[in-house]
């Protein structure tokens, strides 16, 4: 007879997978970290097969681990797409979320990707524009929810991440030794930018914007060419980019805060508050990844 795999074990396999650690997958499936240690045990000795290969405080995939996973998050997301499909109350409906570029291509895989194993019935409407428009759009109710920049003053603000701004330059450049330093910043109303600005001129390090672009895909190819020095937070820091110190000569950057805000004068909505939670499990999952490396 054929060995049947225990769809608990594998979903608390993927959570392991997922946080590198079996200490931080033990809060997420709500079990005793033996109990999860257990639980991996009688997966590998089902398998056959050694699927985590221990490394300092973090749990590695082995070869057949990393095999084992493809298989195991289809089956913990096939359940739980068979399980909504009978879920009377499962919500439905329609919900319209604002982010930046650059954090739509850091955070929304990870949180659309979990929203809709939750919530399949439910459309997710993504705006990409900079933070000051966001704003103005959930002032004006065009938008449910936004991740946004923090900025001072902003009312119903709830900083949800927050994360080191670093300069940053190409591994295979010195620009920092130039006279004038070349910048790739975003427009006139990133606050990133004025971070910058007003930590250089204090020192009276001179410079030029020789790039300017909403879009943060364009500044990190400026980066990476070896055209300019930018500001940006230490999780989009990409291979191929040196983090510049005050040992270089750069002042320290206020941190950057993330934020989540919903629109102004609108009711509780179930699933906007459904949305929310995942985003803020998302970054705290990102910030356990970060860690743990």
């Amino acid at each position: 007879m054929a060995t049947m795999l225990d769809l608990d074990q594998l979903r608390t396999f993927v959570a392991i997978a997922d946080s590198g650690s079996f200490t931080r997958a033990a809060e997420t499936v709500h079990k005793t970290q033996s109990a999860v240690s257990m639980q991996m045990r009688r997966l590998e000795e089902r398998i056959g097969k050694p699927i985590f290969g221990r490394d300092g405080r973090s749990a590695k995939l082995t070869e057949d681990g990393e095999r084992l996973l493809g298989y195991a998050r289809r089956m913990v997301r096939l359940s739980d797409e068979t399980m909504a499909a009978f879920d009377d109350d499962e919500l439905s409906g329609r919900v319209r979320l604002g982010t930046p570029d650059d954090y739509a291509d850091r955070f929304l895989p990870e949180i659309l990707a979990r929203f809709s194993r939750s919530n399949p019935r439910v459309e997710v409407t993504v705006v990409c524009e900079p933070t000051v428009q966001l704003i103005e759009c959930l002032r004006e109710g065009g938008l449910d929810l936004g991740i946004i920049t923090n900025i001072k003053g902003t009312p119903m603000t709830e900083v949800v991440r927050q994360e080191p701004l670093l300069w940053v330059v190409s591994n295979h450049h010195q620009l920092e030794q130039d006279d004038v330093l070349p910048l790739a910043l975003g427009r006139d109303t990133c606050c990133w930018r004025k971070s910058a600005i007003e930590a250089l001129s204090p020192i009276g390090r001179r410079y030029r914007i020789l790039y300017s672009s909403n879009n943060s895909t364009a500044v990190s190819a400026a980066v990476l060419a070896g055209l300019a020095i930018s500001v940006m937070p230490e999780s989009a820091l990409r291979p191929g980019m040196r983090v510049l110190g005050e040992a270089d000569g750069f002042p320290r950057l206020p941190p950057c805060e993330i934020g989540l805000v919903r629109a102004w004068n609108k009711p509780s909505n179930p699933i906007v508050d459904a949305l929310a939670e995942h985003i803020v499990s998302s970054l705290d999952n990102l910030s356990m990844q970060i860690a743990a490396e």
